[in-house]
């Protein structure tokens, strides 16, 4: 794939992905972004693999929840300091405080589902991803991806009603 192929594809994917990571970051913007950004590399280190005859947009998916799988793995206070060492809290955002809390509630909501019923349920309801893309993006079967979706939706509801 070339340079301006790839540019082209991920420019097109840049604010579902970003979408897809904050939610399941539990509206952490800065986790999102640092998972996204190592996502979008790790694609790009990757791209000479990519079989043009499959959708971009799902393995590029796919690489940016194993990578959100990795980075949960690694401890939440090694995290915390590679934050505090190279980043710059005056940054100016295109977020306002106000819609961070717009959808605090429903941030916490997801954020109490289990991971996987998480990932199919984002991927679902948010991006639209069909059940066999999503089967794809977090290595499971159809059914198993159905039986999440039912879960999440059965989850949310419970915690939403409360």
């Amino acid at each position: 794939m070339t340079r301006e192929r790839f540019i082209e594809l991920a420019s097109a994917e840049q604010e579902p992905l970003r979408r897809f990571l904050l939610a399941l970051c539990g509206g952490d913007r800065m986790e999102a972004e640092d998972i996204a950004q190592e996502a979008f590399i790790k694609a790009w280190l990757a791209s000479e693999r990519f079989d043009e005859r499959y959708k971009f947009r799902t393995w590029l998916f796919k690489i940016a929840y194993r990578t959100l799988l990795d980075h949960a793995k690694r401890p939440r206070l090694e995290r915390l300091s590679e934050v505090s060492e190279g980043s710059e809290l005056s940054e100016k955002s295109e977020y306002t405080a106000d819609a961070a809390f717009r959808y605090e509630a429903l941030y916490r909501a997801i954020d109490q589902l289990p991971n996987r019923v998480r990932a199919a349920t984002l991927l679902y309801h948010i991006e639209g991803y069909s059940i066999k893309d999503i089967a794809t993006i977090t290595h499971s079967n159809p059914v198993a991806v159905r039986q999440q979706l039912h879960r999440g939706l059965t989850r949310l509801r419970e915690i939403l009603k409360s």
